[in-house]
């Protein structure tokens, strides 16, 4: 791989060892985010299925049909109707891992109350399924039924893994997926599902009869105060960095074939546009133990890292609602424009960012990368 190239100088892990020098940014070119952001669905979408009448959620979340005017009735254009989709040209076996939402929308039902709707996913949108429900139903054992409809519905297999992203909602999830021998993981790293979901909320719950503008997430996401770091995952050195688009894309490849630490993101998929020369932010960590310390890492479902300007900071946040206070420098005018200039470079980005673990900061070669992505947190 090209040098990460660094622009600011190596600062160590621990505050009380922080050596400090200030290197600029250089500009590079916008990345395109069309709007809306999630544009790209799987070709030949069928028109969403309309679930019969013996359905589960009938009988208390549909709504009066005159409630619904007569130009929605289509089924591809009805925002009642409930989705059920397996891309043709995808092996079911493939599917090993989906990412799952369980949660109420700001949609009342016929007694007032507001409707769940589980949402089903894999990473690349190749299975789409949703099925609304109504609020005396919701418990592990209907979950976990729904599962196991999905896979009978579209006959695809028990995934091995299921990701989610509501810490509300992790004990029902869990012990669904416990009984039927899936692995439950919780991380923000749904972003296919997060994507869509936002998609959802402008095409289909903003239309539905019973939507309630302005009403609040029942289970909004947690945003806790950072913890300090666990010793398995101090570093000793680090540094604020950018890689051109173009390396950032053959780290990814390499990952991909060597099966080494870290994670990827289909940049396709999210819909994101740039040119190879657009420099990417990122944040590079040095160790002499770089491989056991990407191990760790591996294991945390790395989300994103932010500089927190107040405090003099980086904040790591892992899983669901984990943040780490990942390392600290003196707060001074200097680190303060060099940390605002990387944020700038993030949001320049439309969030994309990434992480390295090297050997050393002067090291060719990554033993971890993780390509990383903030979004804004789900409207629903």
């Amino acid at each position: 791989m090209t040098s990460l190239t660094i622009h600011m100088a190596s600062l160590t892990i621990n505050p009380t060892r922080i050596e400090h020098i200030k290197i600029p940014f250089y500009s590079s070119n916008p990345i395109k985010i069309p709007s809306p952001f999630f544009t790209k669905s799987p070709p030949n979408l069928p028109k969403p299925l309309t679930i019969p009448t013996n359905s589960v959620s009938e009988s208390s979340v549909s709504l009066p049909v005159e409630s619904i005017d007569d130009d929605d009735n289509d089924d591809d254009d009805d925002p009642t109707a409930e989705l059920s989709y397996l891309d043709p040209e995808t092996d079911p076996d493939s599917i090993t891992e989906w990412e799952l939402d369980f949660c109420s929308r700001p949609i009342l039902d016929i007694r007032g109350k507001k409707i769940w709707e589980l949402v089903a996913c894999d990473s690349s949108l190749s299975l789409q399924y949703t099925k609304y429900f109504p609020n005396n139903v919701i418990n592990s054992v209907t979950l976990k039924d729904a599962i196991v409809s999905i896979c009978d519905e579209l006959d695809v297999p028990i995934p091995d893994k299921i990701r989610f992203f509501r810490s509300q909602m992790q004990t029902i999830i869990t012990r669904a997926c416990n009984e039927l021998g899936i692995k439950p993981i919780p991380s923000k790293r749904c972003l296919s599902l997060l994507l869509w979901l936002e998609e959802r909320y402008e095409t289909v719950y903003k239309r539905h009869p019973g939507f309630q503008k302005g009403s609040k997430p029942l289970l909004a996401l947690d945003n806790p105060f950072p913890m300090d770091l666990p010793d398995t995952l101090y570093g000793e050195k680090w540094a604020f960095v950018q890689l051109p688009f173009s390396d950032v894309k053959k780290e990814l490849a390499a990952l991909e074939k060597s099966f080494a630490f870290g994670a990827t993101l289909d940049l396709d998929l999210l819909g994101i546009e740039t040119n190879d020369n657009t420099l990417i932010p990122g944040l590079a960590v040095a160790s002499s133990r770089a491989k056991p310390l990407a191990a760790w890492m591996n294991g945390l479902e790395v989300c994103s890292v932010e500089a927190d300007l107040g405090r003099a900071n980086l904040v790591l946040s892992v899983g669901i609602s984990t943040r780490y206070v990942y390392a600290s420098y003196k707060k001074s005018a200097v680190t303060t424009g060099e940390a605002e200039a990387w944020e700038a470079a993030k949001k320049n980005c439309g969030g994309l960012h990434f992480l390295a673990i090297q050997d050393s900061l002067d090291s060719d070669d990554c033993v971890g990368f993780w390509l990383l992505l903030d979004l804004p947190p789900s409207p629903v």
